[in-house]
């Protein structure tokens, strides 16, 4: 996949799973774009380890499907972020 569709994916999934995920999510678009990208990785990768039952890093591709396993990652990523994030705050 070339890197405009990475941009283009990771812009999309970040924007969809900061709008799904309760609260409130700092950062702007550059944030938004890399916890997609972060999420079609994390994404690929569960859903090969499912498939297959073997971890592989993959990415997933520019279709329907591969979109929503992009949120679904990106949800993990932001999910993780906060958890980061929230305990060098507290």
């Amino acid at each position: 996949m070339n890197i405009i569709a990475w941009i283009i994916l990771g812009l999309l999934a970040g924007a969809i799973a900061k709008a799904i995920y309760p609260g409130h999510q700092g950062g702007g678009i550059l944030a938004t774009m890399i916890l997609g990208i972060i999420g079609a990785f994390i994404g690929g990768s569960l859903y090969s380890l499912l498939a297959t039952g073997t971890l592989q890093i993959t990415a997933t591709g520019f279709s329907i499907p591969g979109l929503l396993l992009a949120i679904i990652g990106a949800i993990i990523a932001i999910y993780i972020w906060g958890l980061i994030t929230r305990s060098r705050s507290a």
